[in-house]
């Protein structure tokens, strides 16, 4: 389908049927201010949607190509809560159990009743630290969050985990199987069923990166508009609120930087394109190129359970969580009521939607404001909700 749509350079292919998600990919670029994306839709674990277009760097002067790799940001969070969930899958994790039973040093400060389940469902009450971390020291993180002491009573409550979710995660996955979360991820799913997502860039792929920017977006996008914004905007102005100190637990770095991308950060630096999102996903529910489902039936209807809901005590906005993976809600429209997935900070998405068999990835160079419902992602969400009629 290579080819100018609308006056924009669109390459890749659409099954027929699918043209309405092309258009509105494409009025991202016209209308919503998009300069470099790809979408992909897997359906039934068959490709139907993978386009690309725009340019891949920044400075728009290198073209989007099939292979490149993006920052996908807090989108990272979904293709983490995987390896816990496959690890209780097999008997491996129990989520109920205390965390200092695989985590001994983490029973500090008041947590020593907090369950696993609570760390995946951003119950766990320790969303900010003292001290924010370096990403370039990989013991900081677990040493950090096994130190801080709770923000409220771990489990009584949610609140975006924006950055701690993932040390949570990776010292627990490290903790159970020996392994970092990004090396068990491309060992025992990415890897084996060619998946070209990472946690973690390898030195080898680096020049397939593409990198990202800030960007607003034009006043027509048409952005869902969920919050208060006085109130989010003051909030994260004040350095003594609970959304501003939980979005500075890491120290600023450039995250295009080699160094970066290279780190093991499971809660905001996986890298990716929209075809490894889709795939990733679609590999969870179903079987994808002759290989069986990654979930079994229960632990697909485990990642939809509602784990936490209502107002979010980080984002502000009513949330709902299962272990790992964002809801469908107001805060993040997914597919329908049985997606799970998670979006990453200024576009990125990925979900899975076991009833209609969908996994949906969207990647992008223009990281616009807003935490959740992107006007870009959601253009693309609604033209698959209507091919599917």
């Amino acid at each position: 389908m290579d080819g100018v749509q609308g006056g924009v350079e669109v390459e890749g292919t659409v099954e027929p049927g699918w043209e309405g998600v092309r258009d509105a990919f494409v009025r991202n670029f016209t209308e919503r201010g998009e300069r470099g994306a790809s979408v992909a839709v897997y359906q039934g674990g068959r490709p139907v949607v993978d386009l690309w277009a725009g340019t891949r760097d920044v400075d728009s002067t290198e073209p989007w190509v099939p292979d490149s790799l993006h920052l996908i940001r807090s989108a990272t969070k979904g293709v983490a809560a995987a390896v816990p969930l496959l690890l209780h899958q097999r008997g491996q994790l129990d989520l109920d159990a205390p965390v200092g039973t695989y985590w001994p040093e983490y029973k500090a400060a008041g947590k020593e009743h907090t369950r696993v389940r609570h760390l995946l469902s951003h119950r766990a009450g320790v969303p900010v630290l003292d001290v924010p971390v370096d990403f370039t020291d990989p013991a900081a993180g677990p040493r950090a969050v096994a130190a801080q002491a709770p923000v409220w009573e771990p489990g009584t409550d949610h609140g975006y985990h924006a950055h701690t979710y993932g040390w949570l995660i990776g010292e627990l996955v490290r903790r159970v199987t020996g392994r970092s979360l990004g090396t068990w991820l491309a060992e025992q799913i990415t890897g084996p069923r060619g998946i070209d997502l990472w946690v973690g860039l390898p030195d080898e792929l680096e020049h397939r990166a593409g990198s990202v920017t800030r960007v607003d977006p034009p006043s027509a996008a048409g952005g869902l508009k969920l919050r208060p914004k006085r109130a989010v905007s003051e909030a994260y102005a004040d350095p003594s609120s609970l959304t501003r100190r939980a979005f500075a637990a890491l120290a600023p770095a450039d995250e295009n930087s080699a160094a970066y991308r290279a780190a093991e950060l499971p809660a905001t630096n996986g890298m990716a394109n929209a075809r490894a999102l889709a795939r990733f996903y679609a590999s969870l529910i179903g079987p994808l190129d002759g290989r069986p489902a990654l979930f079994a039936p229960a632990t697909v209807a485990l990642a939809r359970t509602e784990e936490s809901a209502g107002p979010d005590r980080t984002l502000i906005v009513n949330t709902r969580f299962g272990p790992g993976y964002m809801l469908h809600s107001g805060a993040s429209p997914l597919l329908g009521p049985s997606s799970f997935g998670h979006p990453g900070r200024g576009g990125p998405l990925g979900f899975a939607d076991p009833e209609s068999g969908v996994a949906f990835g969207y990647t992008t160079n223009g990281l616009q404001k807003g935490v959740t419902a992107d006007p870009r992602a959601q253009a693309l969400v609604r033209a698959v909700r209507s091919a599917l009629g």
